[in-house]
């Protein structure tokens, strides 16, 4: 490989760092979300409901082969070939075992959830997991070189490719199966690109003690990310069985707007700031203030998008999807209640477990998901709004208890990252409520000045977005806020150093 596992990466690597895995997740949901929109047009609510249940059982598989060891090859201050090769035999056979698994369920999956056609395409898209258990590996290296260039370049390629072919298929009346193939060739393509950019091959070694060493830390970071994965995928199955997989479809369309954003921001930070937080592990204080600092800035950022999102939600919806899928819009603006805080959720478990403590996230993962599945049975009865706005509540609460172990590790609990966020959180909420206000008001005039369709739909939304982001900002200036001074150092400091590069 060009550089070392454990090469020390500086301030500017962590920069450039940022800057690549940023380019990469909003280029991946980018173009996952315009493929999307047109796929979902073609191919209507019901058929992506199908596709989301088969997904919920290759998300939990995927978390079993991926999760633990991966984050433990990250957090390693050393890590060898031997490790590499021995976590890349060792996935493999997990990904064997699971294929198997879900190869022999998937006629139980098709009866019951009353659908024939997810008992064939489960066992084909199941395939994903031998693919996943290489990326795992691959990602590993990048996320510790810092490559993020590597990752970009291999992910929107897989994205454009993949969703060139899911369209094609779509189009020559493929159905489901379209979606199926999409998502298998997305994953090929990145792991083959993945696997010549960053030069890595395995070796014939299976280092049992190399194993142990990295299971003893990623067993918990494993079974926290399997319960978190199941809680979150939860929603899918519950919905399917007390509605329809036309209800599931809305539901995941509505999430996958505010989603795409929060993941595009969360999965950056995620990627970067746990090696960037490990670094500092020794030093409590410059840990503190680079924990502090990134719940400021990402939360400036989060807030007005989840805030503007929900409040335009309608319009959105009709112009991207259609009327076929206006029912999804409420479910879009409830969803953007769980996802507002996303950024205060990953940098608080990114702290903890760079400072080797992934005992206490897992004890964080178990109290949260006893709290949201006590939530999801006492919603369920009240219908699938009641139960997607008690889930938004309930992940506001979250923070706390996300926040709540930094204060004694990091003196930097939940109450003083609210207070340093309360600012922002406060001037979102009020964007939104005065860009909810202006779109009926614009809507009452469209029809006076005589647009219709899709011409209303746009000027109304690009008048919305234009007066929320200038009040926002505007408001941010005059209240002399410290997160947008913030934001304009750290962008200005990105800059002159870009430009002495």
């Amino acid at each position: 490989m060009s550089k070392d596992l454990n090469e020390n990466a500086g301030g500017r690597s962590i920069a450039k760092g940022l800057f690549w895995k940023a380019a990469e997740n909003i280029g991946d949901q980018l173009i996952t979300f315009l493929v999307s929109v047109i796929l979902a047009r073609m191919l209507g609510p019901e058929k992506y409901g199908t596709l989301s249940l088969m997904l919920v059982f290759i998300a939990v598989a995927n978390v079993i082969i991926q999760s633990g060891f991966q984050t433990a090859l990250i957090q390693k201050i050393n890590v060898t070939g031997r490790d590499l090769s021995s976590v890349f035999w060792i996935g493999l056979g997990i990904s064997a075992l699971l294929y198997g698994l879900l190869y022999a369920g998937a006629p139980f999956a098709a009866g019951f959830f009353g659908d024939p056609e997810i008992g064939p395409m489960l066992r084909v898209l199941a395939l994903i997991l031998f693919f996943g258990a290489v990326i795992s590996v691959e990602t590993a290296i990048v996320a510790r070189q810092m490559n993020f260039r590597a990752q970009f370049m291999a992910t929107v390629a897989a994205d454009i490719i993949s969703g060139a072919v899911g369209i094609v298929l779509a189009f020559r009346g493929y159905g489901t199966w379209a979606l199926v193939f999409q998502q298998l060739i997305k994953n090929l393509v990145q792991m083959l690109l993945l696997l010549f950019f960053v030069g890595w091959h395995p070796s014939l070694c299976l280092d049992m003690a190399g194993i142990g060493e990295l299971f003893s830390y990623g067993w918990k970071v494993l079974v926290s990310g399997l319960i978190d994965t199941l809680y979150n995928n939860i929603y899918t199955p519950v919905i399917s069985k007390l509605y329809s997989p036309l209800t599931v479809g809305y539901y995941n369309r509505g999430n996958q707007f505010p989603q795409i954003i929060a993941n595009s921001i969360g999965q950056t930070m995620q990627s970067v700031m746990l090696p960037a937080f490990s670094r500092s592990q020794q030093d409590k204080t410059e840990l503190r203030d680079m924990l502090r600092s990134t719940i400021k800035l990402s939360c400036f950022i989060m807030f007005p998008m989840m805030a503007g999102l929900a409040a335009v939600a309608e319009p959105l919806i009709g112009l991207l999807l259609g009327e076929a899928w206006l029912p999804a819009a409420p479910i879009l603006s409830l969803c953007c209640l769980s996802y507002a805080a996303w950024p205060m959720h990953v940098s608080n478990i990114q702290a903890i477990n760079a400072q080797g403590r992934s005992d206490i996230y897992l004890k964080l993962e178990i109290i949260k998901k006893i709290l949201g599945i006590a939530v999801l049975v006492l919603s369920a009865p009240f219908g699938i709004t009641v139960m997607i706005a008690m889930k938004g509540i309930s992940d506001l609460f979250c923070t706390f208890i996300n926040g709540a172990p930094n204060r004694s590790l990091l003196d930097y609990g939940p109450l003083r990252q609210w207070r340093d966020v309360s600012g922002s959180f406060m001037l979102a909420a009020a964007m939104g409520i005065l860009v909810y206000i202006l779109g009926s008001i614009l809507g009452g005039m469209g029809s006076i000045l005589g647009l219709t369709g899709v011409l209303k739909e746009l000027t109304s939304l690009a008048l919305e977005i234009l007066f929320g982001a200038a009040f926002y900002i505007g408001a941010a200036g005059l209240l002399r806020s410290e997160s947008l001074s913030l934001l304009i150092r750290t962008v200005r400091s990105r800059a002159s150093a870009g430009q002495e590069k």
